[in-house]
């Protein structure tokens, strides 16, 4: 027996030293799974045969360990976290190693087919924090072997380690994994995990999902005459048949058995009865579904998913005719507000064209869920698949109306000193909310300010009317200009005034134009009425040139409106100061001659006096 031992010895040992290495065909279902299960507790602790380290429920220290999903609580020089790329994302195997190199995990593992090649794998993370400064040189790495033997723990079938695992400034996680194969007769196998470094400042690390699975031919499943993994098809396009071919690459098995299954989810799949060939028409296809193969070396090991592999499923996805999408609800805005966005909604797969009409019309807009409409009306919002050229579902109508605000416009008005001033809303028959607290169309003030009023109609829209009452400003004349037949009337006060050189027709220009000579009286008044004030002054029509040359237009120099003045004196004087001509303003007539002959054409002066009034000097040109 001992003879018997040996050999068997030397059969396994020559073969146990490998590297790492993954599965590089198709896998099956995994027979065995650890997680350590998810939540954010501690534990539960592992059996005592599995480990000979002590347990703890928070940071484990040298020789310690825990479950969990949280480290660095009490070590401050671990990662905080661990992130989530794993399979389970959740608790994990969290080990501080000891000082001494050992083993630190045994479990058996049951349900291995016989001449079955298998696949372990875990992934592990080194949980030293390079960035703290507690170990020098980022603390000491990490560094696992794995161990595979037999049910009697007698021979070792495989082993590798993962080599050096150094620290990293944030947290990562690396899967690693070993395939070996069963043998005649062989159920279950023994998996330890030794820690391969030394102790000391480092040294700690995560384990999570040891999983174990069949490894197979690398199998693929494509049309035939095709290489796609999925084929999208629109729901009006559908029922369908498609015939599968499946590819194994012979790198595992030596001969194949097959067996087709279905899913609709690719989690749970379902023996499709008879398909056992390396072809399969399908039946016709109405939903999206995923189909694969399991592949093993002889029949009886399809029976069972641990003991077969199976391949990378293809899908064929049958591309549904989108619901119509959903209105957010019909929308009305007063005629002042700014326009609104229209919302519909759909799946997050799903995108939305807009339309001015129930079917064909215009595209007003594509591929937004919003829409802001121009002007009232309805409009129409229809759900395409987004990546897809398939038939888009019905469209949804949503309704957008504009109601009409009330009009007003703000008012400036004057406040006489010592009175009262009614404003008022001027549009009858609505709500009013004035800021003086009145509800009413109107109010009476007697202070300058601010005013406004919200006016709210029955469709529930409003507007404000601003309305600033100003002081009455008392005018005060500071010239009255009389330039050839203009008059104009200045102030020394800026307000809002009227003016009238007759006391009965007001206008609000201060410019008169063709008045006719004569004595007038300039009147200026607020627009309230609260004041008037008025000077009398003599307008005369002086002429700016004249053109002695008989026709009867402009040939002599004269006073119009004259007349109406007390007594008055006109000289004319050279631009030299000689008097030429004098006379009484009523009767004086200048030909622009002197002594009887012509003088030459150019600029004379006047000096003109009237009584009760300051002398009026200028000039005028003679023109030949």
């Amino acid at each position: 027996m001992r003879t018997i031992s040996f050999l068997f010895f030397l059969l396994f040992s020559s073969a146990t030293f490998a590297q790492l290495g993954f599965c590089e065909g198709s896998k099956g279902d995994p027979i065995f799974h650890e997680d350590f299960g998810a939540g954010n507790s501690s534990g539960p602790a592992l059996p005592a045969t599995v480990t000979s380290y002590r347990y703890v429920t928070g940071d484990p220290q040298d020789g310690e360990y825990t479950i969990s999903s949280r480290i660095g609580q009490d070590i401050d020089s671990w990662h905080t976290s661990l992130p989530s790329t794993t399979l389970s994302n959740g608790k994990a195997l969290i080990v501080n190693a000891d000082y001494t190199s050992g083993r630190f995990y045994k479990t058996q593992i049951s349900g291995l087919c016989q001449n079955t090649t298998y696949e372990f794998s875990a992934y592990l993370m080194n949980i030293y924090n390079r960035s703290q400064p507690n170990c020098p040189n980022g603390g000491i790495p990490i560094n696992v072997r794995f161990e595979i033997w037999d049910e009697t723990d007698s021979f070792l079938l495989k082993e590798g380690s993962t080599g050096s695992i150094a620290s990293t400034s944030s947290p990562q996680w690396k899967q690693f994994a070993l395939t070996f194969q069963s043998q005649a007769g062989q159920s279950s196998i023994i998996l330890k995990m030794f820690n391969n470094a030394a102790g000391g400042c480092g040294n700690d690390l995560a384990i999570d999902d040891i999983i174990f699975r069949s490894c197979g031919d690398l199998t693929t499943v494509t049309p035939e005459n095709a290489t796609a993994s999925r084929l999208d098809v629109c729901e009006e396009n559908a029922p369908l048949n498609i015939t599968l071919k499946a590819t194994p690459d012979h790198t595992v098995y030596s001969t194949h058995f097959f067996q087709w299954q279905e899913s609709s989810d690719q989690q749970n799949w379902t023996d499709i009865t008879g398909e056992t060939g390396d072809t399969y028409t399908t039946n016709s296809i109405t939903s999206s579904t995923y189909y694969r193969v399991k592949v093993a070396e002889n029949a009886l090991n399809l029976q069972n998913n641990l003991c077969s592999s199976a391949s990378e499923a293809f899908f064929a996805n049958i591309v549904e005719t989108p619901n119509p999408p959903v209105s957010s609800g019909n929308v009305s805005i007063c005629s002042n507000d700014p326009f609104p966005e229209l919302l519909a909604g759909v799946e997050a797969d799903e995108s939305v064209n807009w339309y001015d009409a129930p079917s064909g019309g215009n595209l007003l807009a594509e591929n937004t869920k919003t829409y802001i409409p121009k002007e009232e009306g309805t409009f129409y919002a229809e759900a395409v698949k987004a990546s897809y050229n398939c038939a888009p579902g019905n469209r949804t109508a949503i309704t957008f109306t504009i109601v009409a605000s009330p009009a007003t416009q703000d008012e400036v008005l004057y406040l006489c000193e010592g009175a009262t001033l009614t404003l008022d809303a001027n549009l009858p028959n609505l709500n009013y909310a004035w800021s003086t607290g009145a509800t009413s169309e109107t109010i009476t003030v007697s202070t300058e300010g601010n005013y406004w009023v919200e006016i709210t109609n029955t469709g529930g829209c409003s507007v404000t009317k601003n309305i600033k009452v100003l002081p009455v400003e008392m005018p005060l004349i500071t010239e009255i200009s009389s330039e050839s037949r203009q008059i104009k009337i200045n102030l020394e006060t800026e307000g809002a005034f009227e003016f009238s050189i007759d006391g009965l027709n007001f206008q609000e220009s201060n410019i008169f134009e063709d008045v006719d000579g004569g004595i007038y009286t300039a009147y200026v008044r607020d627009l309230s009425g609260c004041n008037i004030i008025q000077e009398e002054f003599a307008h005369l029509v002086i002429p700016q040139y004249i053109t002695p040359n008989n026709d009867g237009f402009n040939d002599v120099f004269e006073l119009k409106g004259v007349t109406f003045l007390g007594v008055s004196q006109i000289r004319i004087f050279d631009r030299y100061g000689k008097l030429l001509s004098t006379g009484s303003g009523q009767h004086f007539k200048w030909d622009g001659s002197f002594n009887g002959q012509p003088l030459p054409a150019e600029d004379y002066w006047y000096d003109i006096f009237i009584e009760g009034f300051e002398n009026i000097k200028g000039n005028f040109s003679l023109i030949r």
